[in-house]
């Protein structure tokens, strides 16, 4: 009995030393203050997206959760306020599978709001399904949603410069390459899905790099990042028999929102980083990418069949 106890101590503290060595990741030491600075949080109504805005309420800032469902939206809203003590959080309708409602939303940020100092392309999903003009639901909500808002958004993060655009990618893209012949697969099944979240993720690298180019001498920056492995609900959606093994594992070994949101918040906040603009994120600091990630031709190719995907050019 005595060594069952023995055994299970040890398991105990080998699972705290590796969560918290390991698995939680760095925390944002920053200190910046924001008041005064307007900040757009897209999918900030829960997880990773919920922690980054009341981080960002907490110091200050004007934040605008830019979300698809308008009652999650508005209870995150007051959550936000009672806990930051920040009344400056407001809710903007923003669906991002839906490129008739992203341009609706920048039209009305832009009537509304004089400045804006940080975006952050928080929402992601990883779901079966359709946008609304026929893309696969990952690739047209991670990507192209994302795409289309950052650009309609430019002209005024370049008159608050010195502003940032903060994207929430992640390690997955290692898993994924560019197949411009094939951009928009259905993901009829469970392999297609996480090859096009994959590829989704790539693609939201590769979009930061060739912004970063094209934003030169601006004062505006921009990063992406790659958040750890997060309990969020975008395992919602997982089959019950997926669910039955993979609950467990997240339960013991995925960090917790607040944690998962400290590399969006750094790269949103931290002072010294400019120079890195373009650059990918991990743990709150710089990392480099693969091979794949960092091709510029790629990048630039995107860009421009993202533009014309989006109906930004003929």
């Amino acid at each position: 009995m005595v060594s069952y106890i023995v055994a299970a101590a040890i398991l105990v503290a080998l699972y705290i030393l590796t969560y918290y060595n390991f698995l939680k990741g760095a925390r944002c030491r920053s200190d910046t203050c924001l008041r005064g600075k307007t900040v757009i949080v897209t999918g900030g109504n829960a997880g990773i997206g919920k922690e980054t805005a009341l981080d960002m309420a907490r110091r200050g800032a004007r934040v605008i959760l830019a979300c698809r469902n308008k009652e999650r939206a508005e209870a995150a809203v007051f959550d936000i306020r009672k806990k930051s003590g920040n009344n400056q959080v407001i809710f903007m309708q923003l669906d991002l599978a839906s490129l008739k409602s992203v341009r609706a939303f920048a039209e009305n940020f832009l009537k509304s709001e004089p400045q804006l100092h940080v975006l952050i392309n928080n929402a992601g999903i990883g779901m079966h399904g359709k946008t609304a003009d026929g893309f696969n639901l990952v690739w047209g909500v991670n990507h192209l949603g994302h795409f289309l808002l950052t650009r309609l958004l430019l002209d005024r993060l370049k008159l608050s410069a010195p502003s940032r655009i903060v994207t929430v990618a992640s390690t997955m893209y290692r898993f994924a390459k560019i197949d411009f012949s094939n951009l928009n697969p259905p993901g009829e099944n469970f392999s297609q899905q996480m090859q096009n979240y994959c590829c989704s993720k790539l693609s939201n690298i590769l979009f930061v790099r060739e912004l970063a180019n094209c934003l030169e001498g601006t004062n505006v920056t921009c990063y992406s990042l790659h958040p750890g492995a997060v309990k969020t609900d975008i395992f919602r959606t997982l089959k019950w028999w997926m669910k039955v093994f993979c609950i467990p594992v997240i339960a013991l070994f995925f960090r917790s929102p607040v944690d998962g949101a400290q590399t969006s918040i750094y790269c949103a906040v931290q002072e010294g980083i400019e120079k890195f603009s373009g650059r990918y994120f991990a743990d709150c600091k710089v990392e480099e990418v693969l091979p794949h990630a960092r091709d510029d031709a790629v990048a630039r190719k995107l860009w421009e069949v993202s533009e014309r995907m989006v109906g930004l050019s003929s």
